[in-house]
């Protein structure tokens, strides 16, 4: 069970739709215009619209799995105090002074350019359970961050 927010739930069922109502049948007609070319053995079009049909079966199927197992979590119930799932977190990296913002989401809905951080990112296990004002040192590829939260809010 994947719990994720109200909102990266709709997103995923959004992309589902699309990929159904609009790509599925896309590639449906581009597998029939090139088989309608005559001789497939030879025909990069029917092959390649073959190979873009099962990526987006591919794709439809793994949204599907998606879905099926995702809850979609009652911000109501959640800790508003320490950080956790769709908790906002304002934090400094105590070596560099620089200030950063992120909220901790499901993987599924984790994208760093819009600041969301995967729950099962090691920073992000470092900093669950943690409360404002605490310090965490959390090992990564390019050596030790040393981080202070300075504010959590619910997203």
């Amino acid at each position: 069970m994947e719990y994720m927010s109200e909102e990266g739930y709709n997103k995923i069922v959004a992309e589902l739709k699309e990929l159904v109502s609009v790509e599925l049948p896309r590639v449906r007609d581009a597998i029939a215009e090139a088989r309608a070319q005559g001789d497939l053995s030879e025909n990069f079009e029917y092959h390649a619209a073959k190979r873009e049909q099962g990526r987006i079966l591919g794709r439809i199927r793994f949204k599907q799995r998606i879905l099926e197992h995702a809850r979609v979590i009652d911000r109501n119930i959640l800790k508003h105090d320490v950080v956790g799932l769709l908790t906002r977190v304002e934090m400094t990296n105590l070596v560099t002074q620089k200030k950063m913002t992120y909220t901790v989401v499901s993987p599924h809905e984790a994208d760093l350019k819009e600041g969301k951080m995967s729950i099962k990112s090691p920073v992000a296990q470092a900093l669950v359970g943690k409360a404002v004002g605490d310090t965490v040192n959390i090992k990564v590829p390019a050596g030790t961050l040393q981080l202070r939260i300075d504010n959590i809010t619910m997203s």
